[in-house]
């Protein structure tokens, strides 16, 4: 959108999710461009020159668009599969089938897993995609081309892989690269797509995969790539008691220690999961700056256990949303992760102190963008941030009787997206998306799904 060319948006509750957590109950913003130029309650001013749209949005919140700090795109060729597994069993299961993934099938599976955030409101997406088979085409590219297809704000986290199966690994010796091609094609992919500007729509972070699948010489060197490059780094950490004991065996200490040891703390690091932390790990996550992807379902799916958040976020640690793999978490949505997170918290030791429905929405949108590096840019409802918002319906029987529109959100059932707009441009109309085909998506989706099975099981 022209810079000059203005959207406003009127009698809508709105929860800026800004440092002082101001809400409105009727408000109005002013989108210029592709950012926000004003807001506040009551109406927008008088005498605003080149509105090109005026939105009623009667009975709505309007919210900062969701982040989705953790997601593995590819799995959504491999939903409903391994459903009473813990997490090494579920890997070990599942990892024959991932290693025969090819680029049409990864498109395929990130056209999928964008649809289904982004008609549920997240305007920033991010793909942590760690499986590289030898011969089957630029993964990356096929990646990054579906999120710019649909519209979305997306950071890609390159994973790698380099520890199979014959040096005491989890993955097929055949779904692993060498150290030297996965630092290779990590910097190829970074020099290639990563924008570093403050409206970027497509950055890129360096990711190896987890300590199990990983050698000690990639975590470091892959630091020191992402730090030569100026980048964001992912990974896997802390997800499970396995883990822990294999960090234990393998390296002599805690996979928090592992990881400051291999250079792997920091503000510019964020990590998925974190649910086996002791007091220790904490005090050095917050020390460092390091951020937390927050996974409610998947943990609660592979039975992982409860990440402490609410410790966490009281240290001071910067803590996001994600839905991760929707391998395990079939539904791939991230607006459901707010529920989520405060019910399975607050099955924890702080109990109905855990979290409460402003927390979540505020792990959902400006924890994310903390994680992601970019809260200066998105994550909350600012005049010059950036037009990443969503219009959720809250007057039809599911929420029409919840005074509080935050609670509606939160605690009701999933919200209908009336519109989400990304930089200032519409993507999602009445719950459906304007930037692609959901139908075609469904369909080759399941054509992409059956040929990965059927090759599978060839062998």
């Amino acid at each position: 959108m022209a810079a000059d060319r203005r959207t406003v948006i009127e009698n809508c509750a709105i929860a800026t999710v800004d440092a002082k957590d101001t809400e409105y109950a009727s408000g109005h913003l002013v989108l210029a461009g592709h950012r926000i130029e004003s807001l506040g309650p009551g109406p927008a001013p008088e005498g605003l020159e080149n509105i090109t749209r005026r939105i009623d949005a009667t009975g709505h919140l309007v919210t900062p668009g969701l982040v989705n700090t953790h997601h593995h795109f590819y799995q959504w060729l491999t939903r409903g599969l391994a459903t009473d597994h813990n997490l090494f069993d579920w890997l070990v299961a599942l990892y024959p089938t991932w290693a025969r993934i090819d680029e049409p099938m990864v498109r395929a599976a990130a056209r999928g897993s964008l649809a289904m955030t982004a008609r549920g409101g997240v305007t920033t997406a991010m793909d942590h995609h760690y499986v590289f088979p030898r011969g089957t085409g630029d993964l990356s590219e096929a990646i990054i081309g579906a999120a710019r297809d649909m519209g979305v704000r997306f950071t890609l986290a390159r994973g790698s892989m380099d520890r199979g199966e014959k040096d005491g690994g989890l993955p097929p010796d055949f779904a692993v690269e060498t150290l030297d091609d996965a630092l290779a094609a990590t910097e190829e992919t970074v020099r290639r797509h990563h924008d570093a500007s403050s409206d970027a729509m497509t950055q890129v972070a360096v990711a190896p995969c987890s300590p199990f699948s990983v050698s000690t010489e990639l975590m470091r060197e892959g630091a020191e790539l992402a730090r030569r490059l100026g980048v964001r780094l992912h990974t896997h950490g802390s997800e499970t008691v396995e883990e822990e004991k294999f960090c234990h065996e393998l390296f002599g200490m805690g996979p928090t220690d592992y990881f400051e040891s291999t250079g792997w703390l920091g503000e510019d690091v964020w990590m998925a999961h974190c649910v086996h932390m002791n007091d220790s790990d904490i005090a050095a996550f917050a020390r460092t700056g390091t951020g937390v992807a927050h996974c409610p379902s998947s943990n609660a799916r592979l039975a992982a256990g409860i990440a402490r958040v609410p410790d966490l976020l009281a240290a001071g640690v910067p803590v996001g949303l994600g839905v991760d793999g929707t391998a395990s978490n079939e539904s791939g949505e991230l607006h459901t992760e707010l529920r989520n997170a405060l019910l399975v918290n607050r099955l924890g030791p702080h109990r109905e102190t855990a979290l409460n429905t402003r927390q979540a929405l505020r792990l959902g949108t400006y924890g994310g963008a903390q994680v992601l590096g970019r809260a200066g840019e998105i994550g909350s409802l600012e005049p010059g941030k950036l037009a990443d918002l969503v219009l959720w319906r809250m007057d039809t029987l599911a929420h029409a009787s919840i005074a509080d529109p935050v609670a509606a959100l939160v605690l009701g059932a999933a919200a209908p997206v009336t519109a989400a707009f990304v930089n200032g441009r519409q993507i999602v109309e009445n719950g459906r998306l304007l930037t692609a085909d959901e139908d075609e998506i469904a369909r080759s989706t399941r054509t992409e799904a059956q040929r990965l099975a059927r090759i599978t099981e060839r062998g």
